[in-house]
């Protein structure tokens, strides 16, 4: 099956010759993708590549761009961050439409990873409440968002301190079944 996703990864310094970052990747197997290197120190690919999962597709062109760039960075693998207009884009439906999604489901709609003037939410989890909804869609998009979500998230996870993240994990995910402190007696 074909999957289609983007990579994306910041270069090092010594990776900022053009045609060799394309000769290199052309020869570790990445013809399969548009390549973008608009961004100074960066670089974008749009793959559409055959494989038996999302996840090996997505896996074996991280691969590739690694065996082509050893000291490139994985910055983001997509499509996962994203805002409603995207969703409506890549589901074909309009923004309006998933907005009142949005609003008129409050306590089941997946909540944002940013929040604000201009929210962002895993897609993975916005197609996972409209398949629930009986919206249609291909499912090699879900399989595809389900991987990058992973990806990004084990990428992040990575960066973390192991005992800063442990505590974390316990102040926000065993809060709500701690014991409540003892206040001190008042005062008769």
């Amino acid at each position: 099956m074909e999957y289609e996703f983007n990579l994306k990864f910041k270069l090092a310094p010594e990776d900022t010759d053009h045609d060799q970052v394309m000769q290199r990747l052309a020869e570790a197997d990445c013809t399969d993708a548009l390549v973008g290197l608009g961004v100074a120190g960066h670089l974008g690919l749009e793959f559409i590549r055959e494989a038996e999962s999302a996840e090996a597709a997505v896996l074996s062109a991280i691969d590739d761009v690694k065996k082509a760039l050893p000291t490139a960075q994985l910055v983001e693998a997509g499509p996962d961050f994203v805002g409603l207009t995207d969703v409506a884009d890549l589901v074909g439906v309009s923004r309006q439409n998933m907005r009142k999604l949005m609003v008129n489901n409050p306590a089941v709609f997946p909540s944002p990873v940013h929040g604000g003037s201009s929210s962002i939410w895993h897609l993975a989890q916005v197609l996972q409440f409209m398949h629930e909804r009986q919206y249609e869609f291909a499912e090699s998009m879900f399989e595809v968002a389900r991987t990058a979500m992973h990806v990004n998230i084990t990428k992040e996870k990575a960066l973390l301190d192991s005992k800063v993240g442990a505590r974390l994990r316990q102040r926000l995910f065993t809060a709500q079944s701690a014991p409540a402190r003892p206040r001190p007696a008042s005062p008769s």
